[in-house]
């Protein structure tokens, strides 16, 4: 993921739960049940802003996840036997199975009605930053950034906490025992829980039994020992609008007959069938549609994930079709999914969709529209597709001079409005403290230079021209050409400020005779001689106070016309003299190793205004004083890509690069510039 800042590998989010005791006919043991993520924005320690957790992408390996304190370890209080995600939740159910003074005590304060909430934990595999005023849709609902957005995580625990993150949800918790103990002296509130659930299963008992007269298969039992029970049933469902306990029963009961007939359609045939259609609340007609299509011959299916493969291999199978070098490639990849990926080399974009979604595709010819949506709904392939994308884009933006780095300051904003930077001119040069003791205060002055970061990207999309012409070489092309166009778009804002010679706030341009850091002339052709010139005049710079700056060059900056000869005059200990009566012998280089040479092609592009083969440049260390500034949006100084929602028209899947920055001069002082002609 491309971050924009340094983000946790694992986050805590917390939401109430209900803790209520089983009532297995065996051993007790107080069971819980929790809504613990409803899809929306929280507040997590370590990032920001706020946080999003993306459902598709939050992995749950299994079933008995450990249940503790207050995420502590060594407090154990037990275990989950089902954890699901349904209808946009995160659902959790267990036991409080452990024989511990923390498991008792969450029994005990459930009991005594202590509200515990849930805090669950999970690690954090890739998080996406939304920028201020972006929308983006997680979890079928529509947010606006800043935000942080989970797309993949693995859940690890979940906790008993005194306090949830999610205050729009509520907890119960009710006693239960295996006989049926006279209530406590508690509220009456409490006791009446405490009795409706440890009379849950006489209650079905006799609801059930009401049913016998309607039921032509209870033909054993007789009408004296039906009408007794029907009677007392009748009178209570008469009162359920009132009573709460007789509507919970009856709902109890109807529960209990419709959960026997989906075992009976089922017939001990379709387990898988039989446990979703109980949990998703099935009625009798859906289940006998879905058993009628399960029960029909099965024809073997066309696509299928082959073996050993995950989502490095898809990505691996990606660049290997872009053409990327092999040793770049081995580099980023393990052994066995480059043998995976061997394997998959030569397959199109809709056989790699297909692969990668791990399912079969309607024809994409036939049936576009279908083919995007069945391809896109799983939760592998989009995320394969964005990181190929992301990899491709840097590839790209890795192939640009990035000269500009070496000198400019790189920095760092957190919004996009205009910052003001400060740098103190004041003297602090210790003063002799005299027989009182007293230390003298030092001036302080300041200089201001300013700093903005702005937005810059481009979309680009898995068109439907791809897609018919099945050429994955095309799609991994676009997004490291739009890689490079970032690269480039940094570079020309960076040298096409520096040559043109901005104008400063008291009017006069930056690299000038008034501001003594520029030169022109035949003498300042680069040279021995006009690079000791120039060292000099870098040296007469001074601070508002007159006094000397005190700050020594340290970079050489040359177009690439004249790159060989500063680094002979930076390497070469002995010069040969061609001017005075000493031609032919050689001489000591007083400059060898005293400057680090930069070179950039765009010093000399005629596309800039400004530019020149012969001009050269001396520069401070940009990190002590910067005569340029590059500022990125959160520090992120890659672009960032992401897939996004195709218009009406375009029968295809869009995805956006892009990335924030600015450029600013900032004081002069830091570099001069000599002409080399006349």
């Amino acid at each position: 993921m491309s971050k924009h800042a340094a983000q946790p590998d694992y986050l805590l989010f917390q939401c109430p739960l209900t803790v209520e005791a089983a009532d297995d006919g065996t051993k007790q043991m107080p069971r819980f049940r929790m809504v613990a993520y409803t899809g929306g924005t929280m507040r997590i320690a370590g990032f920001p802003h706020p946080v999003v957790v993306d459902l598709e992408g939050l992995a749950i390996d299994r079933q008995d996840i450990p249940v503790r304190l207050d995420h502590k370890p060594h407090q154990g209080v037990g275990h989950t036997q089902k954890v699901a995600i349904e209808s946009g939740q995160v659902i959790a159910e267990g036991l409080v199975s452990r024989d511990t003074s923390w498991a008792r005590d969450v029994t005990k304060s459930g009991v005594n009605g202590f509200p515990w909430q849930a805090s669950i934990g999970a690690a954090v595999i890739d998080a996406q930053f939304i920028p201020n005023g972006q929308h983006v849709t997680v979890n079928g609902r529509t947010f606006t950034g800043p935000l942080h957005v989970v797309r993949r995580a693995v859940l690890k625990e979940i906790s008993f906490v005194d306090s949830g993150a999610d205050a729009n949800t509520s907890a119960k918790v009710a006693a239960q025992s295996p006989e049926k103990e006279e209530p406590k002296p508690m509220e009456e509130t409490n006791t009446a829980v405490a009795e409706t659930t440890q009379t849950q299963e006489t209650e079905e008992t006799q609801d059930t039994q009401t049913q016998t007269p309607e039921t032509p298969e209870a033909g054993g039992e007789t009408p004296a020992t039906e009408t007794p029970t029907a009677t007392p049933t009748t009178v209570n469902a008469s009162a359920a609008d009132d009573d709460p306990v007789v509507g919970m029963r009856r709902r109890m009961a109807a529960e209990t007959r419709r959960v026997e007939a989906i075992r009976k359609l089922c017939g001990g045939k379709h387990p898988d069938l039989e446990a979703r259609a109980i949990e998703e609340g099935w009625d009798e007609t859906k289940v006998e549609l879905h058993v009628l299509r399960a029960s029909r011959p099965q024809v073997p299916a066309v696509a299928s994930r082959p073996r050993n493969t995950g989502p490095q291999v898809f990505e691996a199978v990606a660049l290997m079709a872009a053409g990327c070098p092999m040793s770049r490639i081995e580099a980023i990849y393990a052994e066995p999914i480059l043998e995976a990926a061997d394997k998959l080399r030569g397959v199109g974009i809709q056989e790699f969709c297909e692969l990668a979604s791990g399912q079969q595709l309607p024809r994409y010819r036939r049936d576009a529209s279908g083919w995007l949506q069945a391809a896109f709904s799983t939760a592998s392939l989009p995320g394969i597709l964005s990181n190929i994308a992301n990899k491709m884009l840097l590839e790209g933006y890795n192939y640009v001079e990035d000269a500009w780095r070496r000198i400019a300051k790189v920095a760092s904003v957190n919004d996009f409005k205009e910052h003001t930077r400060y740098r103190m001119t004041g003297s602090f040069e210790f003063q002799k403290v005299g027989p009182d003791g007293e230390l003298k205060h030092g001036k302080l002055d300041e200089q201001k230079y300013g700093q903005r970061a702005d937005t810059h990207g481009i979309m680009f999309a898995l068109t439907r021209q791809m897609i018919i012409n099945d050429d994955m070489g095309a799609f991994t092309d676009i997004p490291r050409q739009i890689g490079m166009g970032a690269a480039e778009a940094i570079a020309d804002a960076v040298w096409g400020l520096w040559l043109s010679n901005p104008t400063q706030a008291d009017g006069k341009a930056f690299f000038s005779t008034d501001h003594k850091n520029y030169a022109e002339g035949a003498d300042t052709a680069l040279s021995v001689d006009a690079l000791t010139a120039a060292e000099v005049l870098f040296g007469g710079q001074t601070k508002p106070n007159g006094r000397p700056l005190g700050i020594p060059a340290s970079i050489l900056l040359v177009p690439t016309a004249l790159k060989v000869p500063a680094e002979m005059l930076m390497k070469s200990l002995l010069l040969n003299e061609t001017t005075t009566a000493n031609k032919g012998k050689p001489n000591t280089n007083p400059h060898v190793g005293k400057f680090q040479v930069v070179s950039s092609v765009y010093l000399s592009n005629a596309s800039f205004t400004g530019a020149s083969s012969k001009a050269w440049y001396l520069q401070a260390d940009p990190n002590r004083l910067p005569a340029i500034e590059v500022a990125f949006l959160n520090g992120v100084d890659r672009p960032t890509v992401e897939k996004t929602d195709a218009d009406f028209n375009t029968l295809g899947v869009q995805f956006r690069g892009y990335i924030d920055f600015g450029v600013r001069e900032q004081d002069y002082r830091g570099a001069l510039r000599m002409k080399g002609e006349a």
